[in-house]
């Protein structure tokens, strides 16, 4: 594919209904994000973070965007975008193409879960560089690879049209940014956050 916006037509009802609503053959429902949620940002707090401005992208059916709003207290602005014009109308979100699209804000916790594997390398490095502008804090990110497709994903529940890369291809394109935390947390290295050394993984 080109760039991203051919993809994104594919991301209809049939898509969502499969993959976020259908309880046989979804990836996650609201029990499994709410355990994701209570990590993540427990984490997040743990590390010293702030959680008063979150941006979700790619939010899907927005269940992450919901626990938030119900559960951190802190939080001010939770802003969630999709490029699936479906899922915009369907659960509230902004439609926004994260390879082409930056904010002037900036936001302390930055989600973005199942997006980049949907992009080529140009548009998903430009997607990158758009988290990490966009990003004053931690990133949290899920993006499957090549061997997780090999050898961890249920792909009844996963969708393999996507472009499978390394995760030494990711590490190096978020390390240009960001340093990792574990987990799929990473967080800004222009932050003002100072970490214990067994905090981070190991130098190799």
């Amino acid at each position: 594919m080109a760039d991203s916006a051919p993809r994104a037509a594919a991301f209809d009802q049939g898509y969502f209904d499969r993959y976020y609503e259908d309880p046989r053959t979804r990836v996650h429902g609201k029990k499994e994000v709410a355990a994701l949620a209570r990590g993540v940002t427990g984490m997040v707090r743990w590390l010293g973070g702030d959680l008063r401005a979150v941006l979700d992208v790619g939010a899907g059916a927005g269940l992450f965007r919901d626990w938030c709003k119900a559960h951190v207290r802190e939080l001010e602005t939770y802003v969630s975008v999709d490029v699936s014009t479906y899922a915009c109308k369907t659960y509230g979100h902004i439609r926004r193409d994260i390879a082409r699209w930056r904010s002037r804000r900036s936001f302390d916790l930055v989600v973005c879960q199942g997006v980049l594997p949907y992009l080529d390398d140009a548009a998903a490095a430009r997607a990158i560089e758009n988290l990490a502008a966009m990003c004053r804090g931690f990133l949290y990110l899920e993006a499957i690879t090549r061997r997780d497709y090999r050898m961890v994903c249920d792909r009844e529940k996963t969708d393999g049209t996507v472009h499978l890369r390394t995760g030494a291809w990711y590490r190096r394109a978020l390390g240009a940014h960001f340093v990792s935390m574990g987990s799929g947390l990473h967080y800004i290295k222009s932050g003002p956050l100072q970490f214990y050394e067994l905090e981070l993984p190991a130098r190799t």
